[in-house]
């Protein structure tokens, strides 16, 4: 390979990354929006994903934080229940909608995963020769330094995304509710921006190939993040909480292994979290 092939490769991977990074700086302000939910929409995709698992539109419930949320979250299964109906030994009955759900879900995301493959990409490799893992740098450095671009993604837009929305907002509040162990499922909507942005920007680059309705699955994903705050999945009524009033401050951390500063969250009813 001549230098001046190298240098054109380059080139272009720097262009995907900095397109990538305007898709992650977009993604980052869902998981930081502050205006009122979408409640049109995301009753609408609500609504699809029972009726997919054979179940009626649910009753929606909307309050103003997650503490509001949980009296009306009962029968809803923890987490303890959900690894319960992973065991080959399952309890007895039809599973939860959440556990109906969450199955759903990780069968989308490993589909996805798995149409994350490219013929002009390196193959996603967790270390390099000799067993070495690649460095964590901020993007270009990491770029320059020969870092595959598959990888840059992950660790710079995946990544970087959990810890700043994750560890940094959801996370935190979350523990305040009580121990997570124990609390009833839910999904983080807006703060759900991690994930779906690295499928979202991988599509937009050309780099996913995706099945035609795990593409579609992945918008309706990401228009319910774009639309509402967190929501809890009942058999018969579905909880959603209307997003923050402020959040912050937040940033994207250049090393995604850093521990992020946990923001301050204060929802519409003066419920704070620091």
């Amino acid at each position: 390979m001549t230098a001046t092939v190298r240098r054109r490769g380059a080139a272009t991977v720097l262009d995907h990354w900095h397109r990538a990074d305007e898709g992650r700086r977009e993604w980052l302000g869902v998981g930081l929006a502050t205006g009122p939910a979408d409640r049109e929409t995301a009753e609408r995709i609500l609504t699809r994903f029972y009726l997919r698992q054979g179940r009626e539109r649910p009753r929606f419930t909307w309050v103003t934080s997650p503490a509001a949320a949980l009296p009306h979250t009962a029968g809803i299964p923890g987490h303890d229940d959900l690894h319960a109906w992973l065991w080959p030994d399952q309890p007895a009955g039809r599973p939860p909608i959440a556990v109906d759900l969450a199955a759903t879900w990780a069968r989308l995301r490993a589909a996805l995963d798995e149409a994350a493959v490219h013929p002009d990409l390196e193959p996603v490799r967790k270390v390099r020769k000799g067993d070495k893992p690649w460095p964590v740098l901020p993007p270009v450095p990491a770029i320059e330094a020969g870092v595959p671009l598959r990888v840059v993604l992950g660790q710079s837009v995946r990544d970087a995304l959990r810890s700043a929305l994750m560890h940094g907002v959801a996370l935190p509040v979350r523990a305040a509710l009580g121990p997570p162990a124990t609390l009833p499922i839910c999904w983080y909507g807006q703060q759900d921006a991690p994930w779906i942005a690295h499928h979202d920007v991988m599509h937009r680059l050309g780099l996913s190939q995706p099945a035609p309705r795990d593409a579609a699955h992945l918008e309706e994903w990401a228009a319910l993040a774009r639309a509402t705050g967190w929501w809890w999945p009942g058999e018969e009524v579905c909880v959603l909480v209307e997003r923050p009033a402020r959040i912050g401050p937040v940033t994207l951390p250049d090393d995604p292994l850093t521990t992020p500063v946990r923001a301050t969250v204060e929802y519409r009813d003066g419920s704070l979290f620091r």
